[in-house]
């Protein structure tokens, strides 16, 4: 195999496993009445306060959209905005108590679901495997 067969043959596990995950996802949150991007939005929010302009950017929509977003999932109690505890000008989103206890479920449902096709790997794989993503999904240099 050449390394262009190789290389492509990567891409193409990579664009699958894609699908299957995001089907998983997907399902999950259809289930719980999210869309994907809720569900993402809810994921993002675990460990941190962003601005809504920096939610907007990390998911790759813009302003108005990501305030809509925030708005239903307001709504639904899941979400709130306050005041950035190190920027009393600037406004953060974060999960409420709800939220958390939902994106809790969600993180079960999501290992669950995931855990037959990791389960096929043998534990030093599995480390193999997330050290390589990890260093797959780091950012790429800039020299």
């Amino acid at each position: 195999m050449t390394a262009e067969d190789s290389a492509s043959a990567l891409i193409d596990a990579l664009v699958r496993s894609t699908f299957r995950v995001t089907g998983v996802l997907t399902r999950i949150g259809a289930e719980n009445d999210l869309s994907l991007t809720q569900l993402r939005v809810l994921g993002i929010l675990r460990d941190r306060r962003p601005r809504v302009t920096e939610l907007a950017a990390y998911l790759g929509l813009d302003k108005s959209t990501m305030s809509g977003l925030i708005d239903r999932a307001e709504r639904r109690g899941l979400l709130a905005r306050g005041r950035s505890p190190h920027d009393g000008r600037a406004v953060d989103v974060f999960l409420t108590p709800a939220g958390r206890e939902l994106t809790q479920r969600l993180d079960v449902q999501i290992r669950h679901a995931l855990a037959p096709a990791i389960g096929r790997l043998e534990p030093g794989q599995q480390t193999q495997l997330h050290a390589l993503l990890e260093f797959f999904l780091e950012p790429a240099g800039t020299d």
